[in-house]
């Protein structure tokens, strides 16, 4: 008799848990993909085409670009713009250098209300912390690999 209900229980969770899931469409959700991040790298290449018009070599027009879709995804997410746009787009908003800045964002600004040390100071690198430790240590060993393999002249 307990299987019997234990049956129908997860027979009615099957159910409802396929009643609210979202459905979404992978066509859709690419084109929506590529159209925002196409977006957001055109921004970028207007910013780094303006700095360069303006004079700046290629390497600080870079830095600039970077420094500015950075602030901007920064701001929108406070305004919470930005979770909208990703909510739309998905990876379209996530992969490039504004979702980075997004990910550090957000939990600094969900948990400011716990204060400078406790919220935003412990909470702030909760999501890009571990691509920040992984990044540098992965660059760490592949530039040792280099330094050895320069060192034996293997290249």
């Amino acid at each position: 008799m307990g299987s019997i209900k234990n049956e129908e229980t997860k027979k009615e969770y099957e159910a409802y848990v396929k009643q609210v899931t979202p459905k979404n469409s992978l066509p859709i959700a690419m084109v929506k993909a590529f159209a925002v991040g196409g977006f957001i790298c055109m921004l970028g290449e207007g910013i780094l085409k303006e700095c360069e018009r303006m004079g700046l070599d290629k390497e600080m027009s870079g830095a600039w670009c970077s420094l500015i879709l950075v602030a901007a995804s920064a701001l929108l997410t406070g305004l919470n713009v930005y979770q909208r746009l990703v909510a739309f787009s998905g990876a379209g908003a996530l992969v490039p250098i504004t979702g980075f800045a997004n990910s550090v964002a957000a939990p600094a600004i969900e948990y400011q209300k716990e204060g400078q040390i406790f919220g935003i100071g412990s909470k702030i690198f909760t999501i890009a912390g571990p691509v920040i430790l992984y990044g540098v240590f992965t660059s760490w060993v592949l530039g040792l690999i280099y330094w050895v393999g320069k060192y034996f002249q293997m290249w």
